[in-house]
């Protein structure tokens, strides 16, 4: 458990533009679903769709470095910020020194694992 590495991003959708926003995720899962170190990648809408909330879960810090130079993040990120605003943008468990340092270019907060149980 302690290798996971979870980020939670937190997006205002900006007005008008929820369709293009839902498009641009799509891509963004489908870039993802190839990246074999990539466990999970959910996208949550607020039932008035002005909000999200993006769930990642990496197998390690590998993995998530990997995720950074893939498609989702080159393309999809730059595409997806046409659309929303990040509000929030916290980190869970070690992503390494590199992915850390892009991270804090983001204002990511990042909590280190300190004990749990998980499967």
């Amino acid at each position: 458990m302690s290798k996971r590495v979870y980020l939670s991003v937190s997006l205002a959708i900006r007005d008008g533009k929820l369709e293009e926003f839902k498009t641009v995720a799509r891509e963004m899962v489908d870039a993802t679903r190839k990246e074999a170190g990539t466990l999970g990648y959910e996208w949550y809408l607020s039932s008035d769709g002005q909000r999200c909330q993006l769930l990642e879960t990496y197998a390690d810090a590998d993995a998530l470095l990997a995720h950074f130079g893939g498609p989702a993040v080159q393309i999809g990120v730059p595409k997806m910020m046409v659309t929303a605003n990040v509000t929030g943008f916290q980190v869970y468990g070690d992503p390494g020194p590199k992915a850390k340092e892009i991270l804090s270019g983001f204002g990511a907060e990042i909590f280190s694992y300190w004990h749990g149980m998980g499967r």
